[in-house]
């Protein structure tokens, strides 16, 4: 029988603090692993104490500032085979806050899953510096997808307050898929676009991440790892949109922005 999840709680926003949303839904059991020890409950990985010594000098950064600027869940499968791209994600987050700051700004928050079980969010922050140093403490681990927990995060983080979009960038997929479609058209009615970016050319992630997309109202698209300026493009593309809404990501396309043409040319 499945068991309820329990809500995601989330303390003040401070970009010191990390959520570990194992505790509030790693015990229940999941649709989409069929594996009853994937689900089982985790102490705190090991490896942990670097990120934790520098979430303790994070009390320095101010938090997100509140009101009108737009809010990104910007989401990274951290398993084994990702740390290029994480790098990649890491050096060019920066370009996303400046994108955004010329549509009002932008709080970020980002999320990710590695190893068993393990998957983190932070708070919001609302500058490039605080996020770029809180993804280099973080390295990558083997484990499976757990993109089903990065929707349910998401569609939490709405409820409470408006969320511009959700930007994930993976290269598998290791759930139920018809899983995933539930939780993303439960986004999709809750105005939250996903922005699924493919590493790759799986077929089994294309699939899934193009059906996730469609049903929240988002965009796909794929990139190739020796390409950093086109996720580059597609990374700054989704964080006008959600800082701006969709005349921002219509004047990027209007200025010949290939990436912001294409994730245009989706949306609904």
């Amino acid at each position: 029988m499945r068991e309820s999840a329990a809500p995601l709680v989330t303390p003040a926003p401070t970009p010191d603090l990390i959520v570990r949303l194992d505790d509030a839904i790693g015990n229940r059991k999941d649709a989409a692993v069929g594996e009853d020890a994937a689900n089982a409950p985790l102490a705190r990985a090991t490896g942990a104490s670097a990120v934790d010594a520098f979430l303790e000098k994070a009390n320095r950064l101010a938090p997100a500032a509140e009101g009108a600027r737009g809010r990104l869940v910007f989401a990274l499968d951290a398993t084994m085979s990702r740390q290029p791209t994480w790098d990649a994600a890491q050096a060019l987050q920066g370009e996303m806050f400046a994108t955004a700051a010329a549509h009002g700004g932008l709080d970020v928050q980002l999320v990710y899953f590695r190893g068993l079980q393990e998957c983190r969010a932070s708070a919001f922050v609302g500058g490039g510096s605080g996020l770029a140093a809180l993804m280099a403490k973080i390295d990558c681990r083997a484990g499976r997808t757990q993109i089903a927990k990065i929707l349910r995060h998401t569609l939490d983080e709405a409820k409470a307050a408006r969320v511009g979009a959700l930007v994930f960038i993976g290269d598998a997929l290791e759930e139920n898929a018809d899983a995933l479609a539930h939780h993303a058209g439960e986004l999709g009615l809750r105005g939250v676009k996903a922005f699924m970016f493919q590493e790759g050319a799986d077929s089994v992630a294309r699939a899934a991440f193009r059906e996730i997309a469609r049903l929240s109202g988002g965009a796909y698209a794929a990139f190739d790892a020796g390409a950093p300026a086109r996720l580059a493009d597609l990374m700054n593309a989704a964080a006008a949109y959600a800082a701006g809404g969709l005349p921002a990501l219509e004047k990027r396309a209007g200025e010949g922005r290939g990436a912001a043409q294409l994730l245009l040319s989706q949306l609904r």
